[in-house]
């Protein structure tokens, strides 16, 4: 029997978790990996071997060619770094029809709306580009060898607009049976761990990060003192999500949605995942926790808070440290109104657009 084939772009940790996992489904994931040497020695094993959660070695197709993947995948999900949609959007952008529906695999806050508004930019109309979180907290060990050490058992999905996500109903949860839909792409976009966790678990212990010294980063990056900051920006989120015709679960939820843990309060929470106990901090703070979490979350949530009168004193003040940290502007590089076509709408005329 012939597998249907799934699209993948890249070969990092989320993309070869997500190679094995819908493997085990019974799909052929067909990687997409722009580095050539990669590109051969993974095609030439063609296989990818899974430990941890999942066990296993699965069969694997790779390309190093945009038009090809198009034409073979219907469904390809987007499995690189937020950073990096826009780049792949360009290389794909001459080769998409209306046969293909992209997926960001950890979109951020509202990734497929920057992703759609770019391939139009293009000249390319009538792509679907679908979101949801990266599901799994994997490491790559070695090439064509992944350790899956957890696994989301639910997350969110979502379209541009609530017509699109409901025209999706049911496609995704094949995949992962976890899934639902989210209310609208600002709920789905904020219900994101990592995008409230990481700048400021980063920033708060950046001198350990800086000299070395790992400790875990969930376990041990708090104190019962310094985690009112944490809880202070989850109070942010939950009012852009407020101003925007939607509300979210206490973070502290979404860890024991995603994996099981006390919900006693967000600390117990983080120092109860089982997962959590691999989860090392970085080796330096120039990382994707800030380099990423900051431009494709916390950029587009104080643009959006400004639309709507909301005021975001904490995550005004990780951006404003973080750019100063890294040397960067975030403000001028990240996801704003205007890179998602929103920078000319209203407050009121953003939420139409969103329910839509």
């Amino acid at each position: 029997m012939t597998c249907p084939k799934v699209g993948i772009v890249g070969a990092g940790n989320s993309a070869s978790a997500l190679a094995c996992h819908l493997a085990s489904f019974d799909y052929l994931p067909v990687m997409f990996v722009r580095n050539p040497d990669l590109a051969a020695l993974l095609s030439h094993q063609g296989t990818m071997r899974c430990t941890g959660q999942l066990e296993g070695e699965f069969p694997i197709r790779v390309t190093a060619c945009p038009e090809e993947m198009c034409q073979d995948c219907h469904l390809i999900f987007l499995a690189t770094t937020a950073n990096d949609y826009l780049d792949v959007a360009e290389s794909f952008a001459p080769y998409l029809t209306e046969q293909n529906t992209l997926v960001l695999f950890s979109s951020k806050l509202a990734g497929s709306l920057a992703v759609s508004h770019f391939l139009e930019s293009r000249g390319v109309t009538g792509v679907d580009v679908l979101e949801t979180d990266s599901l799994f907290a994997s490491r790559v060990q070695d090439v064509g060898h992944v350790w899956i050490r957890g696994i989301k058992k639910w997350n969110l999905y979502s379209g541009r607009c609530r017509s699109m996500t409901k025209r999706y109903e049911g496609v995704l949860e094949s995949f992962f049976p976890g899934l639902e839909p989210a209310q609208n792409l600002i709920q789905r976009g904020l219900t994101d761990f990592g995008a409230l966790a990481h700048p400021l678990t980063l920033l708060i212990n950046m001198n350990e990060i800086d000299r070395q010294r790992h400790f875990l980063f969930y376990y041990e990056g708090y104190t019962p003192k310094s985690v009112t900051l944490l809880e202070r920006i989850e109070e942010e989120f939950h009012q852009l999500a407020r101003a925007f015709d939607t509300t979210l679960k206490p973070a502290k939820e979404w860890l024991h949605r995603y994996y099981g843990c006390s919900q006693n309060s967000l600390l117990e929470a983080m120092q109860t995942v089982p997962n959590y106990r691999f989860s090392q901090s970085p080796d330096r703070v120039h990382h994707r926790y800030i380099l990423e979490d900051v431009p494709c979350t916390l950029i587009p949530l104080q643009q959006l808070a400004r639309k709507a009168g909301v005021e975001t004193p904490m995550v005004d003040a990780v951006i404003t440290i973080a750019s100063i940290l890294l040397g960067e502007n975030f403000e001028r590089a990240g996801r704003t109104l205007e890179r998602l076509g929103w920078d000319a709408l209203s407050h009121s005329e953003i939420r139409a657009a969103l329910n839509a």
